[in-house]
């Protein structure tokens, strides 16, 4: 009875779905009107279409299709709605409008075929059905026509629409032809399922696993687009279990399939460090959208392989894998064509992931939490989501405790944070007023004091002021200053 009434609820959204769509806007009116004028029909296409049709939140670039010449519709279109700013692309057979804040993108319709070793097709012109066919995904494979004799009807000869209603990704070709003409298409296969939170079809799925080693022709950037994408997704774990059991981490983020396994010795255990990780990343997703937290998060532990050591009296060690971590994640961010400054940002935050954890198990002193404070920067409060997102065990009772320490540790860097002032922490005395007042060229000896001053109020010896620190500065100017004539 459930069962019945389910696929009735299920029957009813597809036929309101079937109803042409609302499309009540000056701009599509005005395409139809171009249309109309040309002789030359028009469909919405694309992701537009596919949102709309799941009340999702409204797409800034919208895709056209024209069964006909894309570019001539679009300088045809531009000069309608009085936009200035087109682009053509007659090698491609497209054209682009930026329009009131969205990309308006014109293609004619067409057929593909591609060589093994490119994934850029030889195009032919096509009618509507061919053009959708090429696509991805049947949920991104209708379309909404524009012309006047169907308006707001909805084309959908894939059964995108039920598959949209089911939850379901699946191609409208032959899977496996459709990941090897275009292999980029099997990240964007994981990517929808993040996003959308839907299933990939069994035989889809399965074309993923052998299709796979067709992701090397792909450029680096455009792989680190859709991994960025996936990462940034509500949970990104659901894309990074399907890249590992589909292979694809594999071939990817070797690195981050390293971190697989558990191994014993005896009664000692370490916990999988890959499912930690993903883990970790959820509940960084919780609270935090910035993506090079989240690359933080997916790297935090990516050293524990090389690392690992076991002891007979501690069990599983990693010792200095913040560290090594760090010097590694050059590499890999690199190898993902990551920016300079997402690079350095992620290498800090795993040189410091343990520092505010083991303040929690050793005790809190002002002068540690300076440090912390000084080192961690503008970045402080990001390194504190992550060490908490960091706090994941089986045992409710062992979290609970670990995350009152931690709750302990916050407040005190919050304290000691207003008290002294020291986020982005610049010595109060600077290099210029070292070398004016002493009399000293720039140098080695300028660092030793200024590193001097550092240090004294990073202890708690002197307050974070002008006048202590150059008080401070001239009392030991004199042995700083002799030491070196020793030398």
């Amino acid at each position: 009875m459930v069962k019945a009434l389910f696929l009735l609820f299920i029957f009813l959204n597809l036929q309101m779905m079937r109803k042409p769509l609302k499309l009540q806007s000056r701009l599509f009116d005005s395409l139809s009107s171009v249309s109309s004028s040309l002789e030359m029909p028009i469909y919405l296409v694309g992701g537009y279409v596919r949102d709309r049709l799941l009340k999702r939140a409204d797409h800034k670039d919208i895709d056209f299709v024209v069964v006909g010449d894309g570019p001539l519709f679009a300088e045809k279109a531009a000069d309608h709605l009085g936009a200035s700013n087109v682009t053509i692309y007659r090698q491609f057979g497209t054209a682009m409008i930026h329009y009131r804040g969205r990309i308006l993108e014109f293609v004619g319709a067409r057929k593909e075929s591609y060589r093994g070793d490119s994934r850029k097709p030889t195009v032919q012109s096509a009618d509507l059905e061919t053009d959708l066919s090429r696509r991805d995904f049947t949920i991104n494979a209708m379309a909404v026509s524009l012309n006047q004799s169907n308006y707001g009807e909805l084309i959908d000869p894939f059964k995108g629409l039920e598959d949209l209603q089911r939850g379901i990704l699946r191609t409208p070709l032959e899977p496996a032809r459709t990941f090897f003409d275009d292999p980029l298409r099997i990240m964007r296969a994981i990517r929808f399922a993040c996003q959308l939170g839907f299933e990939i079809e069994s035989v889809t799925k399965d074309a993923l696993t052998t299709e796979a080693h067709r992701l090397k022709i792909i450029s680096q950037e455009r792989i680190t687009d859709e991994l960025s994408k996936i990462l940034h997704s509500e949970k990104p774990s659901i894309g990074f279990r399907l890249m590992e059991s589909t292979g694809i981490l594999d071939i990817i983020l070797p690195e981050i399939a390293a971190m697989r396994g558990v191994e014993q010795m005896g009664k000692h255990r370490h916990k999988d460090v890959f499912n930690h990780t993903i883990q970790v990343v959820d509940n960084l997703a919780k609270v935090s959208d910035h993506l090079p937290l989240r690359f933080a998060a997916l790297y935090h532990d990516v050293a524990k392989p090389a690392t690992k050591a076991f002891d007979q009296q501690a069990g599983w060690t990693f010792h200095g894998h913040e560290e090594v971590g760090a010097r590694m994640f050059r590499r890999f961010g690199g190898r993902l064509r990551l920016s300079k400054e997402l690079i350095e940002y992620v290498c800090k935050m795993i040189r410091l992931h343990l520092r505010p954890i083991h303040l929690s198990l050793e005790g809190v002193t002002d002068s540690a939490i300076r440090r912390l404070i000084f080192l961690a920067g503008d970045d402080i409060d990001d390194l504190m989501m992550l060490c908490r997102a960091d706090i994941t065990s089986g045992n409710a009772e062992r979290v609970k405790k670990h995350l009152a320490n931690f709750d302990y540790v916050v407040r005190r860097v919050s304290e000691v944070e207003e008290k002294d002032r020291l986020r982005n922490f610049q010595p109060p005395v600077n290099g210029d007023e070292i070398m004016k007042v002493l009399g000293l060229s720039p140098g080695p000896l300028v660092g030793q004091i200024k590193n001097a001053i550092e240090e004294a109020i990073l202890n708690g010896d002197i307050p974070n002021e002008h006048d202590p620190a150059f008080e401070y500065m001239m009392k030991i100017k004199d042995e700083i200053l002799s030491s070196s004539k020793v030398i």
